[in-house]
């Protein structure tokens, strides 16, 4: 048995122009090809379509440049390379020392407001049930790209694998999500604080506050989990770099060599959903509050009530503001300055949330003081 001239014609002509089915089909070939002894292939076959076999997990192409790229199946690559700001090798050094210390200050801020929630009883209200969700959810996000980032700041192999990638996207992703939808589920709980205090304790009971907090991040998870699968559905045939110093989702899938109408519209309505659906309970919630205010006669009554959501509104303006800023200014000539951007939305804003809420609450400075004194190595 054996393939002839005629047969390989065949098989050229019922190839799918797509190059991932083009390489699927020629896999495929190459595999039946190797279990048949004696078999001659012509050396100008897979030049006819303008590609180079080396071998079964070699892939080259000639569209564009010829660029290697690792095949583990027929549809996707082994890694990814994280551009970064590999042209400035001295920035990236300034940013690597610079990452470093905001991430540490995340992990103690957002930690140590952690464990004042769970052990200080005067803490163990809705707000500061929330806040723990934000602060967890702040550590998560962070440490899902900032390790591998400052490791990449170091090095000069920036690449990632396609694993690490699709896991570093989906987490990201998810508590990017998840923190929306918390954001306005707490500007809910100012707005029962403010606006009818009397019931507040019976209104935002455990149980409420646990099926909020659920509904946060269930619905995060979900649109992470739906996008995600999507992408990784993709055909990757030749580009490998991603221009960025994280794997972000729709960079991912601009690498696909195949039409991505609807991942652009599923990311475009998970955009919509996830972001400015909040943001307009957020708005709705802060014109009721905003007019409960101005109805209270005294002036240190107002001061009371705007303490009370003051932090919460802070970090509403820093986290939007900067996604604001990001989707509405004009497209910059120099990339460099917009992956600058994403990463001070991606840091900065964690790195603040805790700073923002203990710096003038009395309540989390009366916690420190009492976990401190319990500390031997604080008495005097």
């Amino acid at each position: 048995m054996g393939f002839g001239d005629t047969n390989i014609k065949n098989i050229r002509d019922t190839h799918v122009e797509k190059r991932g089915g083009t390489v699927s089909k020629l896999r495929i070939f190459w595999y039946h090809l190797k279990n048949i002894s004696g078999i001659q292939i012509p050396g100008n076959f897979f030049h006819y379509y303008g590609m180079v076999w080396n071998g079964m997990d070699d892939f080259q192409t000639q569209s564009g440049g010829i660029k290697k790229t690792t095949w583990k199946g027929p549809i996707g690559q082994s890694e990814f390379i994280l551009q970064g700001l590999s042209e400035y090798p001295r920035a990236e050094k300034f940013l690597f020392v610079t990452c470093l210390v905001m991430y540490l200050v995340i992990l103690l801020g957002n930690g140590t407001l952690i464990i004042l929630t769970l052990l200080d009883a005067r803490l163990h209200t809705p707000m500061y049930f929330f806040l723990g969700n934000l602060s967890f959810l702040d550590i998560w996000y962070t440490s899902s790209f900032i390790p591998s980032m400052l490791i990449h700041f170091l090095s000069e192999k920036k690449t990632i694998s396609f694993t690490k990638c699709v896991v570093q996207m989906s987490v990201s992703y998810t508590m990017g999500s998840t923190e929306c939808v918390l954001l306005a589920v707490m500007a809910y709980d100012c707005y029962v604080a403010i606006c009818n205090p009397q019931r507040y304790p019976i209104i935002m009971g455990k149980a409420l506050c646990i099926q909020m907090a659920a509904l946060s991040w269930g619905p995060g998870f979900l649109n992470s989990l739906t996008e995600t699968v999507l992408a990784i559905q993709l055909p990757f045939c030749g580009k490998n770099v991603i221009n960025h110093f994280v794997c972000e989702i729709l960079a991912f899938v601009k690498l696909a060599c195949t039409d991505i109408s609807l991942n652009a519209i599923i990311i475009m309505l998970g955009n919509i959903i996830f972001l400015f659906s909040p943001l307009l309970l957020i708005c709705i919630s802060y014109i009721f509050i905003l007019s409960t205010v101005l109805r209270i006669h005294s002036a240190e009554g107002r001061k009371k009530a705007f303490s009370t959501c003051s932090a919460h509104m802070t970090v509403v303006i820093v986290f939007y503001g900067t996604i604001l800023f990001m989707y509405m200014k004009p497209k910059s000539k120099d990339s460099a300055f917009d992956k600058l951007i994403a990463l001070f939305y991606g840091i900065v804003t964690p790195m603040l949330n805790p700073v923002i809420y203990s710096l003038r609450n009395t309540e989390v400075h009366g916690a420190v003081r009492k976990l401190m004194s319990r500390h031997w190595f604080w008495r005097k």
